[in-house]
């Protein structure tokens, strides 16, 4: 849970790097959260109003930690865009935030590993 709330309290932080284990749990909550919120759009009968205050309320750090993971590769965050490519961008983008992170000091900063570690 603290890879959710660690990426919450960067809410706005697009420099330095993000590990692959941090990026994935987030995403893994972030989606389990939507469902939830979804499901009590659904009860209460409010649709779509909290499933989109969620998705509003977590764009941002959602966007810098998929920014942050890209400089973990050494790569630009506007490397992002390349999931605006129908088909080949999105299956590019999900093998890149599947990849290994340099274990070496890029230009965006220290490996998050040899920290956490």
């Amino acid at each position: 849970m603290h890879y959710y709330t660690d990426v919450l309290k960067k809410y706005a932080v697009f420099s330095g790097r993000a590990r692959r284990q941090e990026y994935w749990m987030f995403v893994l909550f972030d989606i389990a959260a939507l469902i939830i919120a979804a499901i009590i759009d659904g009860v209460l009968g409010t649709s779509p109003w909290i499933y989109l205050l969620y998705a509003v309320a977590t764009f941002l750090p959602g966007l810098g930690l998929a920014i942050r993971r890209l400089h973990d590769l050494g790569k630009s965050g506007w490397w992002l865009l390349i999931g605006l490519v129908p088909l080949v961008g999105g299956i590019w983008l999900l093998v890149l935030t599947a990849t290994e992170g340099q274990p070496n000091p890029n230009q965006y900063g220290p490996s998050p590993k040899a920290v956490h570690a």
